[in-house]
């Protein structure tokens, strides 16, 4: 098994992968990160026609979730239960997920020539059964529609939470953020550390991210940790289309349930709120675009 680290500075927010992920697994978070980790194990596999990498077992005390980014695979219960899974499109396709508590064992097998995982992993000995969620599973959620002149319109995908998965130790899901659009806005905060890992329509796409009051650039592969209690909102740049996976990880007796929006901008929620526009109309020039010129 190939196993990798990613480097980081020791107190880093923003963790970077601009080269993308070797074969094998790629850690990017641990859970023993401090002080600004998300209480998880969370990396990138990287697996090839023929491979398997077996999950769970006596020998671990880690509940895990694997959702599958690209490719076809299989995963197997002993030898009687095969399940086949596949995706193509993080944008296009909601996602198809694993999730095994510390006590089960299985194989994940590889079908197609390359297939790629999120996989996160944090400690929780409460005994559930696995699950598969499959795109018909997931409910988008248009969140921010009306909104703000529906500058923050995206699509939620949530996996699971603890409605679902009272037992589990974990709330994540994904989020496709809409070009020149933002998300997670108004912003908001919530005492549990979160991380976000994202991917791009376009290798050269980019948005930036907030974490109080810095703002990180983003870029393809790119993951970034947000500490408990800071507020956070997302744009992404015009002409790119942005997916997230966002993980939060309950806190001991202080589980995810929910956030709260930053007071000052929580007027924006009143779809009725009058927002300025430009005396000449909101799309001024817009039946006669033209490329800008650099002047000197």
């Amino acid at each position: 098994m190939s196993v990798h680290s990613q480097s980081m500075k020791p107190a880093s927010l923003l963790l970077s992968s601009r080269g993308g992920f070797e074969h094998g697994y790629t850690a990017v978070t641990r859970e023993t990160d401090s002080p600004c980790g998300a209480g998880v194990d969370f990396g990138i596999r990287q697996m090839r026609r023929g491979e398997e990498v077996d999950i769970g077992g006596p020998a671990t005390s880690q509940e895990s979730v694997w959702v599958l980014l690209h490719g076809e695979a299989e995963y197997v219960w002993g030898s009687q239960k095969t399940c086949r899974v596949q995706r193509q499109s993080l944008f296009e396709e909601a996602p198809t997920t694993l999730h095994v508590d510390a006590n089960t064992r299985l194989q994940v097998r590889a079908v197609s020539d390359e297939v790629e995982w999120a996989v996160i992993a944090t400690t929780n000995t409460q005994r559930f059964e696995p699950r598969v969620y499959r795109p018909e599973d997931i409910e988008p959620e248009y969140r921010g529609s009306g909104l703000a002149q529906d500058a923050c319109l995206r699509n939620v995908r949530l996996i699971f939470d603890r409605t679902r998965r009272p037992d589990s130790n974990l709330v994540l899901g994904e989020v496709i953020n809409y070009p020149g659009r933002w998300s997670s806005y108004p912003p908001h905060h919530h005492d549990q550390p979160e991380l976000y890992h994202y991917r791009f329509t376009g290798p050269q796409g980019y948005g930036h991210g907030e974490v109080g009051d810095k703002v990180y650039r983003v870029q393809q592969f790119d993951t970034l940790r947000i500490p408990g209690g800071h507020d956070h909102a997302q744009v992404a740049a015009p002409g790119y289309g942005m997916y997230y996976l966002w993980i939060v990880r309950h806190l001991e007796n202080k589980p995810y349930e929910g956030f709260e929006y930053t007071p000052e901008h929580a007027w924006l929620l009143d779809g009725e709120a009058r927002i300025w526009e430009p005396a000449e109309g909101p799309f001024p020039g817009r039946s006669a675009p033209s490329a800008e010129k650099p002047t000197s």
